[in-house]
């Protein structure tokens, strides 16, 4: 499945193995590894893509994209659909090749992500969270309409650091 974003030079389709290449190349960045979690390495070799290929098409919770930008792969996105009492709600994730920060793509993927959780997948809740240093994508989430629901103080190490953790949701208000 495609999805359009408002953006004619923007759009998102399944993460292949055909990809792996290329998101390699962009996921093997430490500014990008800096603001990720520890289960995505560093490096980020081509395997790492095509292992993580592999684990989303076993998994029907995994809504995993790639980012298309002027027919290019610029990054990746994905709703992580929780289970048990939270399966209402998903978790949002993505990145941006380092060279297409500050474009405005991340705002356009974010919102289109979320009308795909509330539309297509019927989600109640998405929700999202950042380490502290990473004001650029809490902008991101604001600007998409999320509300800042909290912060886990020092909830994580990241590159040897204890960190906050800034924590993000948005509701779906038709449901």
């Amino acid at each position: 499945m495609i999805l359009q974003t408002s953006n004619p030079d923007i759009f998102l389709r399944p993460f292949g193995y055909d990809d792996a290449r290329d998101v390699s190349r962009i996921g093997n960045n430490r500014n990008i590894w800096l603001n990720v979690r520890d289960q995505f390495p560093h490096p980020y070799r081509e395997q790492d893509a095509i292992n993580f290929v592999k684990m989303i098409k076993e998994n029907d919770k995994d809504h995993v994209m790639v980012i298309i930008y002027h027919n290019n792969i610029v990054g990746v996105t994905g709703l992580h659909v929780q289970s048990d009492v939270y399966s209402h709600s998903a978790e949002l994730g993505y990145f941006i090749d380092e060279a297409f920060w500050n474009k405005g793509i991340a705002s356009t993927v974010v919102k289109r992500m979320v009308s795909y959780g509330f539309e297509i997948l019927n989600l109640h809740r998405i929700f999202a969270s950042v380490f502290a240093h990473n004001t650029a994508s809490m902008k991101v989430l604001e600007k998409s309409g999320f509300i800042k629901e909290g912060i886990k103080k020092d909830g994580a190490i990241k590159d040897g650091k204890i960190v906050d953790e800034h924590c993000f949701g948005i509701i779906n208000q038709s449901i």
